[in-house]
């Protein structure tokens, strides 16, 4: 036993020396991994290619000879502190006055409407030729124009973004499911005639007017200029004036709304569907100002959504949205018991009125039902009688005609209306009729309140439609007023003959903003009374794929969803309330298509802008960002030197107004400034400060035309051929461009160019080589590989660029930025060459970058590979090539993670899609299957069926087809930024069966990184770190808390709810359209009977 106990101890001896002899054999490896990159070897090698790099940066890019010549007019420079608050105010009063001239004209359309109205005596019997916008230039087979279809000359014109207009001209379009011929159309054309005299007068006072229009309250919309009208593939124009929100907001004032919907079991098929539809129709005239809920009711009450249950929510396209997918899931049964539905409408609206939280305007239920047994006078005396605050408007479903006594004398009692709808075709027209009733008091008050939309894309006029085939859609804004009738004997009936509107695209208020005086991060903004953006350089209301587009569902943006650091919405509530005053933040902004972080704090600056419901802000970013500079050189000087024909000015900034005269329009902003300064136009309007500043620029500047034309001449042949263009560009939006190889040559051939947004003068921001230049460190050279939006095509050239600043301190202005660009291939050769140097003197190197158990990388400072071994991970993210190494970066804190949000993000989703369900929801759509619906009349007992599915067979019914669509949505993703304090970096990371070594190293005077990495250890238990954004999803107590959530907001201030001279006998009638829209409906009957 004890020999045994000798043995086991010697052999757990053994297996101690063993156990040791192995860690340290284990701790060997590790020392010779770590040895076999010296930190001594990869400094000199980064030492060697900053030199060489930043030596070609320099001298091609002429920035000493730029920076030595601003510097030799230090002296004679005024460097000022911008007044944030001041340059608000001026930029508010501005804003003012433009705004100001657009209501102005939009008043003159109202007078002469409203004069011409009140001399016109109503003619059933006028016949009338007009200009109709569908049939203009139209001719018939034997080569005859047709009725209402006279020739009417179209040129275009490139004020109208050069589409064929007619400015002599208005033309007028009437919605497909009306009669042309129509005697109350065609009095309402032949008095508006008048406006034409307006329309052109307008224009002449105010160039910078573009589509002027008259929206009807009879349906038909006058445009001026005058256009052609194209329908859609079903010969369909899906275009309604007065379901407009221009129109609505200024017809109406803003509503607190209840939809009452019967779902009971005489509801099933045709009715409910129709019903739904109603529902819809009621959707899309409310708006941004107004509130509602949908609730259902049997025998029970069903709130349509039932987070929502005893509370309204405000009427923007997303809750519109929300609530009509929560429509195709009603379904029929039971009894209806309207008593309880009543109750809880007026429960509803007196509680929420109360709350503050609503319009405090105008109150009406809406109630859509086959029927009603009783008059509910009881609860009408309850809540309602003796004031009829809340008005009622009732809309039979259906043919039979048994209960409409009950609700026309509801809508009556009630100062509402009563309408009957028996066909899908009569939808839209009837629901129209409460925005009448609703539209009374304010006639009666005759009150032209002024009313400003918020920004949105319409993309159903048929210039947006020409424009987003080559242009992309425009964001505008429209001023609004509405037209009363005047005649006396109508007064009390409060006749509403239409609204008047312009347009103000979003890039004329730009135009109005002096970029040069917000430096190089700072921008202007504006939001409306709702807290949404009119303007702002974050703001994207299109997306791109193959071309842009509108954003599927498209709603206005909130300020919180752009400026997301401001977590409390303290600057957002402030601008809400009109407030003026300043506030302070660190901002995350986002460059080069969002894969680029740079972290500044921001002063916002904000204030009112008088007669408006907008309010403005600026932000300035701190530092160079808050200083602006002024120098003085003689006009002779600076004439001479913009002369230079590589000399161009920022084509989106506003030098001179050359919208105001028509002579003007056709000349670019360097030869306005040149026809200015010569005293050739004394009609020009100039930005005297901004051309002086030009001017000095364009003199301090040219030397390096010079310069760069020497270095030109003098290239080798063989040295430094890779360099192509030398570009500068200053505060002022003046650019110069050099070529070292012919245009045809060059490999990048979009660069510079107008479609290189990104790389340009913009009007809300300066290049991004500017931008980011302006936050390196001054001297250095900012290097990066241009990101390619396909995922097969790299980008072959690197750009590098440099700050010019005045003075050397945090306070100077930076006065210019200065760079070139080369072929990728020429600079990682510079690359591969400085990593083969070596300190050794037997000149044989310990480690190369040629070794296969090494991977060297060049990395900026946001983490993208500029050179690797493998071409292919050029402009990749270093994470997801070497994971390991980059998260080990991100614990010793080399670099920085920052988490960003993008809450107008498109994602994509699959879903279930019924094409019968959702088209009926389209009132178009629902018009042209009401033709169908027309030959099942032959069997009325079809009625009683859903026609979806008798229509489709039950096979197509069921078939639910999984559709990949892009939502709006949410999403949280990453981005990468270096630390600056340190500078170099070894690591070492322990993988499951190996440990892999790393140096980095930073490149002198650049934004660069040389990673070399142990390629002998792969390390792949370590999983890749990516930058792909990730969707935030909400829960559903998550989601009803944000349907609820109601951010401040401030109401319209006028409010025209009711008037004691109001006539409430107008209380509406059966439906006098059924055998119109038969007749219409026989053509499409036809159609679908020959295919």
């Amino acid at each position: 036993m004890a020999g045994s106990g000798s043995l086991c101890c010697a052999s757990r001896g053994a297996s101690a020396l063993l156990a040791t002899a192995l860690l340290y054999a284990a701790l060997g490896d590790v020392v010779r991994s770590e040895q076999q990159i010296p930190l001594s070897v990869v400094k000199l090698w980064a030492s060697a290619f900053g030199g060489e790099i930043k030596s070609i940066a320099a001298k091609y890019s002429g920035s000493q000879l730029l920076q030595k010549k601003y510097k030799e007019y230090e002296k004679d420079v005024a460097i000022e502190e911008i007044d944030g608050l001041q340059l608000v105010k001026k930029l508010a009063k501005i804003m003012e006055e433009m705004f100001h001239k657009k209501s102005e004209a939009v008043r003159r359309l109202v007078e002469a409407a409203e004069e011409a109205h009140l001399k016109h005596e109503f003619d059933a019997d006028l016949q009338y030729e007009y200009f109709n916008a569908v049939l203009i230039n139209e001719r018939d087979k034997d080569g005859n124009f047709l009725e209402l279809g006279k020739e009417f000359i179209l040129a275009p014109n490139d004020h109208f973004n050069n589409l064929p207009v007619n400015i002599s001209l208005s033309d007028v379009q009437v919605p497909t499911n009306m009669y042309n011929k129509d005697p109350a159309i065609v009095n309402g054309v032949y008095w508006s005639e008048s406006l034409n005299k307006v329309f052109v007068d307008n224009f002449d006072r105010d160039p910078s007017l573009i589509w002027q229009y008259f929206g009807s309250a009879k349906g038909f919309f006058r445009q001026y200029p005058g256009i052609k009208w194209e329908p859609d593939e079903n010969g369909v124009i899906a275009f309604d004036c007065r379901n407009r929100k221009w129109y609505i907001q200024a017809a109406t004032s803003p509503k607190d709304v209840v939809i009452l919907v019967d779902v009971s079991g005489s509801m099933k098929g045709l009715r409910l569907t129709i019903a739904k539809q109603t529902v819809s129709s009621i959707l899309d005239t409310l708006g941004d100002d107004d509130f509602f809920n949908i609730i259902t009711y049997n025998e029970e009450l069903h709130y349509v959504e039932p987070c929502l249950n005893g509370t309204l929510v405000q009427a923007d396209r997303t809750n519109k949205e929300h609530f009509r997918e929560h429509l195709d899931k009603l379904f029929a049964k039971g009894i209806g018991m309207l008593d309880i539905a009543l109750n809880e409408a007026f429960n509803i609206l007196s509680d929420f009125n109360h709350t503050g939280q609503g319009s405090i305007c105008s109150q009406a239920i809406m109630l859509i039902t086959d029927g009603a047994v009783d008059t509910y006078d009881t609860i009408f005396a309850k809540y309602n009688w003796p004031d009829r605050k809340v008005r009622i408007f009732t809309y039979l479903i259906g043919r039979e005609a048994a209960f409409a006594d009950n609700l026309k004398w509801m809508a009556c009692a009630n100062k509402g209306f009563f309408t009957q709808i028996s066909t899908l075709a009569d939808v839209q027209e009837n629901v129209m009729e409460y925005l009448h009733v609703l539209s009374r008091p304010k006639v009666i008050d005759q009150e032209h309140d002024v009313v400003w939309t918020e920004a949105y894309i319409d993309s159903t006029l048929p210039q947006a439609q020409k424009l987003a085939d080559d242009q992309g859609l425009v964001l505008m804004t429209t001023v609004a007023m509405p037209v009363f009738s005047k005649q006396n004997e109508t007064r009390s009936k409060g006749i509403l003959l239409g609204v008047v509107g312009t347009d103000v695209p979003v890039k004329e208020l730009l135009k109005t903003i002096p970029k040069y005086k917000l430096g190089i991060h700072g921008y202007a903004f504006a939001i409306t009374n709702n807290g949404y953006i009119l303007t702002h350089p974050e703001l994207r209301p299109l997306y791109e794929e193959g071309k842009k587009r509108r954003k599927p569902n498209y709603s206005s943006v909130d300020l919180s969803e752009v400026e997301w650091e401001d977590r409390d919405d303290v600057l957002r509530n402030a601008m809400v309330n009109r407030k003026t005053g300043k506030f302070s933040m660190e901002v995350k902004k986002t460059v080069d298509k969002g894969k680029r972080v740079l972290v500044m704090t921001n002063d916002y600056y904000y204030t009112d802008i008088k007669g408006t419901p907008f309010s403005l802000g600026v932000a300035l970013s701190r530092g160079h960002g808050k200083y602006f500079f002024r120098g003085n050189v003689t006009i002779e000087e600076g004439l001479h030197d913009l002369e230079h024909p590589d000399v161009s000015l920022a084509d989106e900034w506003s030098y001179c107004n050359t919208d105001l005269h028509p002579e003007h329009r056709h000349l670019s902003q360097l030869e306005a400034i040149k026809l200015y300064l010569k005293g050739k136009e004394p009609l020009l309007q100039c930005d005297k400060e901004l051309i002086q500043e030009v001017l000095f620029d364009a003199v301090v500047s040219a030397p390096i035309e010079a310069y760069w034309t020497s270095l030109a001449l003098n290239k080798s042949e063989n040295s430094d051929k890779g360099v192509e263009v030398a570009f500068l560009g200053t505060r002022t939006g003046l650019s110069r461009i050099n070529l070292f190889v012919g245009a045809e040559q060059l490999t990048n051939q979009d660069f510079l160019k107008a479609g290189d947004k990104e790389n340009i003068f913009n009007a809300d921001h300066f290049p991004l080589w500017y931008r980011r230049a302006a936050e390196q460190i001054p001297g250095s050279f900012v290097y990066s590989i241009p990101f390619s939006t396909g995922t097969v095509n790299k980008s072959n050239v690197v750009t590098a660029s440099t700050s010019v600043q005045l003075l050397d301190e945090r306070k100077s202005p930076v006065v210019a930025a200065v760079g070139i660009q080369m072929k990728l291939e020429f600079f990682q050769r510079k690359f591969w060459t400085a990593s083969r140097q070596c300190a050794s003197l037997d000149g044989k190197c310990s480690i190369s970058c040629d070794d296969e158990t090494v991977n060297c990388y060049l990395i900026d400072n946001n983490g993208f590979i500029l050179v690797s071994e493998d071409y292919t991970q050029t402009g990749d993210f270093f994470g997801e090539v070497e994971g390991a190494v980059m998260n080990k970066l991100l614990t010793m804190g080399s670099f920085k993670r920052i988490t960003l949000y993008d809450y107008q993000a498109m994602c994509r989703a699959n879903k279930e899609s019924s094409d019968c369900a959702h088209g009926l929801l389209d009132p178009y759509k629902a018009f042209l299957s009401a033709a169908k619906w027309i030959m099942t009349e032959l069997v009325l007992f079809l009625v009683e069926f859903n026609l979806c599915s008798w229509w489709h067979s039950d096979m197509t019914a069921k078939a639910q087809k999984l559709k990949q669509t892009l939502e709006p949505c949410d999403t949280e993703y990453p981005a990468f930024v270096s630390e600056r304090t340190i500078k170099e970096t070894t690591g070492n990371i322990a993988c499951e069966d190996c440990s892999k070594s790393f140096v980095i190293q930073q490149i002198p005077s650049s934004n660069l990184f040389m990673v070399v990495v142990d390629g002998s250890c792969l390390c792949e238990s370590v999983a890749p770190i990516t930058m792909a954004p990730i969707e935030i999803r909400y829960n559903e107590s998550l989601k009803c808390e944000r349907l609820k959530a109601q951010k401040i907001r401030r109401r319209p201030e006028s409010c025209h709810g009711f008037h004691p001279e109001e006539n409430a006998r107008e209380c509406g009638g059966a439906s006098s359209l059924q055998a119109q829209a038969a007749l219409l409906l026989l053509p499409l009957v036809s159609s679908l009977f020959s295919r």
